[in-house]
C-alpha cells in the first residue's frame, strides 16, 4: 500500500495539469513496483478525477464530551503507567504495532523509524506533530501506545489517532489511564476562546477506548481516498483472509473457478479443496473458453470497496444497479467473504 499525501502546485504554476502527472507517475511506480493500492486523505471530490474512491472510512466512533472524561484518582494497584515516548521506546512500540496490526485485515503498522519520527522528529511548532504515549505494563516494558493530536479542532475537539496494547487482556487496567491522559492533554490545548468539549476518537466503533463511554455524539465519519490499478493483485493479496472466512463459515466452493467481470477485466479465482488460492486477471472480450457467464459482474468501485471492508454485499448491491450476482450459489460466497469491516488506521504525517 502506498500512501501518497501533499500534492500541490505552486499558485504561480497551476492549471497545468503538474499534480495529475505527479500522480500519473506515482500510479506508474506503483505499477512496476506490484503496490496494488494507493490511498489519500483530501480535498473532497478532487481526487477522484485521478481514478481514487472514497472507499475507506476509519474512524466511525462517536465524538466523547469532555465532560465524561472525569475518572477517579488512579489506582496504585492498576499495574500500569501511561507516560509520554521517549526515541529509546521506538522500538518496543514497533513490536507492539505489529502485533496489533497482525488483527486487523487492513494495517500499516510502523516500523522503529516511523514511530522513532512520530515521537521527536517534528519541528515543535509543526501542525501535523502528535502527542505520543507509551503504555507500560506492571513490570516497566512498554506494552501498548496512545497517540493523540495536540490542538483542538474548530469545535474543541481533540483528535484521537490510535490506541493500541499487545495483550487484549490489558485493555480494562489501560482505558482508565488512557481517559485520564486524553483529559489532561485536552485541557492543556484549550483556550478561553477555545475550550476542550469533546474527544474525537478516530477509532472503530468496536474499539475498547470508544466502547468505554457511553453512546456519546454521532459525527459523521471521515473517509479516505483509495485506488487500486490493478484489482486482481489486490484481491490475490486479500485471498488468504476471504479464505479464513469462508472456512469460519464453513463454505467450500464446488467448483475449480469463480469468475468476475469487473468491466474492464475478467479475474478468475482459482480453488484447491474448496479453497481460493489465486486471483488472476485477463483482458475482457472475446469468447472464453472456461465460462460464457461470469458468476458475479463487479464495477471496479464496488469491488475496492468489498475489499477494504467499506460496504459489504447487501449495501454494495443497493448501491451499485451493474453489481450482478449472476450464479445464486455465489451469492453467499461472496458475502462471507467480503464484509463490512472497519479499518483501524492512521495517517502517516
Amino acid at each position: 500500500m502506498t500512501q501518497p499525501e501533499l500534492v500541490g502546485t505552486d499558485p504561480g504554476h497551476r492549471g497545468r495539469r503538474l499534480a495529475g502527472r505527479l500522480l500519473d507517475e506515482l500510479h506508474a511506480r506503483c505499477s512496476r513496483d506490484g503496490t496494488a493500492l494507493q490511498v489519500i486523505e483530501g480535498i473532497p471530490y478532487f481526487y477522484r478525477r485521478f481514478g481514487y474512491d472514497y472507499a475507506l472510512r476509519p474512524g466511525d466512533a462517536r465524538d466523547i464530551p469532555a465532560g465524561e472524561l472525569v475518572e477517579p484518582p488512579a489506582s496504585h494497584h492498576a499495574g500500569i503507567l501511561i507516560r509520554p515516548a521517549v526515541p529509546a521506546d521506538a522500538p518496543a512500540l514497533a513490536r507492539v504495532d505489529e502485533t496489533v496490526a497482525g488483527r486487523d485485515v487492513l494495517a500499516c503498522p510502523r516500523d522503529e523509524r516511523a514511530w522513532a519520527h512520530e515521537i521527536s522528529g517534528h519541528r515543535p511548532d509543526s501542525t501535523v506533530r502528535r502527542g505520543v504515549m507509551a503504555v507500560l505494563d506492571a513490570s516497566g516494558a512498554v506494552a501498548g501506545y496512545l497517540v493523540h493530536g495536540l490542538r483542538l479542532g474548530a469545535d474543541g475537539s481533540l483528535p484521537v489517532l490510535a490506541a493500541g496494547c499487545a495483550d487484549q487482556g490489558m485493555w480494562p487496567l489501560a482505558v482508565p489511564g488512557m481517559r485520564r491522559r486524553l483529559a489532561a492533554a485536552g485541557a492543556a490545548a484549550a483556550s478561553p476562546q477555545r475550550p476542550f468539549m469533546s474527544l474525537r476518537l478516530l477509532l472503530p466503533a468496536a474499539h475498547p477506548l470508544a466502547r468505554s463511554a457511553s453512546p456519546g455524539v454521532f459525527r459523521r465519519p471521515r473517509a479516505w481516498y483509495a485506488r487500486t490499478g490493478d484489482p486482481a493483485a489486490l484481491l490475490d493479496h486479500w485471498l488468504p483472509v476471504v479464505a479464513r472466512r469462508w472456512r469460519e463459515q464453513d463454505l467450500r466452493w464446488p467448483g475449480e473457478t469463480m469468475v468476475i467481470d469487473t468491466y474492464r477485466q475478467w479475474i478468475t479465482l482459482r480453488f484447491a479443496d474448496g479453497v481460493p488460492v489465486s486471483a488472476r486477471a485477463e483482458p475482457r472480450g472475446g469468447e472464453r473458453r472456461d465460462a460464457a457467464t461470469p458468476h458475479a459482474a463487479v464495477p471496479p468501485a464496488a469491488l475496492l470497496h468489498l475489499l477494504l471492508g467499506n460496504r459489504g454485499l447487501g449495501e454494495a448491491l443497493d448501491l451499485w444497479p451493474d453489481l450482478i450476482v449472476h450464479d445464486p450459489a455465489a451469492e453467499p460466497f461472496l458475502a462471507a467473504g467480503f464484509p463490512a469491516v472497519p479499518p483501524e488506521i492512521w495517517p502517516v504525517a
